[in-house]
């Protein structure tokens, strides 16, 4: 069963917290890939308003939706943490949450806004959710996704009945879709965890991460899947909505390496290395979505100050051949 009908086997990936935009997502689709927008950390009335902004702009697109967490955190561990961060929010002039804070990403209402006007791709993030939620999903008319990164992983999604796999592998930036956050995220070729993937599951796979060129796409295609998900490389595109300070140190030869962290958000994430990293990288606790409220003004105020040391630089192995270019011009340059 083929997922997608499009010219090329590209698809720009979900990158939540500003880079993906409408206008993005609508050059991808016209120089002929499909583009999935996030559903991530928006609330209700601003996806309720992307969807309407998308729909307007007249092409196809999917959607991805972040599963519920389970509140983990240790309260005094949180505690611990935010006095650890007290200086680097005196240094920005932000007040860190004293208590943490858990939601499920407004998960129902978004599920309620796609079950009402469906898209032809939902894709999950982060794990499963009930199995009902994705029986509406397809009931509406979307063919559903689980973002996987290990071969049981995905025996548990095609026992939950999904249409289809985006196999992220460990170079993609940012956010690693692994169902278990402390599992160690550890190096290994895309194409090879795709293989590993196709050899437990007959689902249709798109694959993704450390993608830096049209070698890493026909190397993923060989392996087994059908379509190859870009982020990283989309990041300096001209219509994504990345921040300056984040698309300057992309460019910037000081920031030559990447590496996995939960430091920011509380689950692991693919980063260019900074002092943050440096500074907490190895004191963080674990915990999602509580350690992502605690640091989220603290990085929307770097990234708003032009400080690279303190924001979260998510970006993948292939960060060096990201361009600044209109985005179809980078996606025609992968085929």
């Amino acid at each position: 069963m083929s997922l997608l009908a499009t010219d090329l086997p590209i698809i720009a990936a979900p990158m939540a917290g500003g880079p993906t935009t409408v206008a993005l997502a609508s050059a991808v689709t016209d120089a002929g890939g499909f583009a999935f927008l996030p559903a991530g950390y928006l609330t209700v009335a601003a996806f309720e308003a992307l969807l309407g902004e998308a729909r307007a702009a007249g092409r196809p697109f999917g959607v991805n939706l972040f599963v519920p967490q389970p509140g983990v955190i240790d309260p005094a561990a949180y505690a611990a943490y935010r006095d650890e961060l007290a200086g680097e929010a005196t240094a920005l002039g932000v007040d860190l949450p004293a208590q943490p804070r858990h939601d499920d990403d407004a998960w129902g209402e978004k599920v309620d806004l796609l079950v009402a006007d469906p898209v032809p791709l939902v894709s999950l993030t982060f794990g499963l959710p009930a199995a009902a939620d994705i029986r509406r999903l397809q009931a509406a008319g979307s063919r559903v996704l689980a973002t996987v990164t290990t071969p049981d992983e995905a025996r548990a999604a095609d026992e939950a009945g999904v249409d289809g796999l985006v196999v992220q592998g460990p170079a993609a930036g940012g956010h690693s879709g692994t169902f278990d956050p402390r599992r160690p995220i550890r190096d290994e070729a895309t194409a090879d965890v795709v293989r590993a993937i196709r050899s437990a599951s007959a689902l249709p796979v798109v694959a993704g991460g450390g993608v830096n060129g049209p070698a890493a796409v026909r190397d993923l295609l060989a392996a087994g899947a059908e379509a190859v998900a870009v982020g990283t490389l989309l990041l300096r595109a001209e219509e994504a909505g990345t921040s300056a300070t984040h698309r300057a140190a992309l460019a910037d030869p000081a920031f030559a390496t990447t590496v996995v962290t939960h430091a920011f958000t509380g689950r692991p994430a693919r980063a260019l290395r900074n002092g943050f990293i440096d500074r907490h990288g190895t004191t963080a606790p674990y915990g999602y979505p509580e350690l992502h409220h605690l640091t989220r003004d603290l990085r929307r105020a770097a990234a708003a100050a032009g400080d690279p040391h303190r924001l979260h630089l998510w970006a993948g192995t292939g960060h060096r051949s990201a361009v600044a270019a209109p985005a179809a011009e980078i996606v025609r340059g992968l085929v």
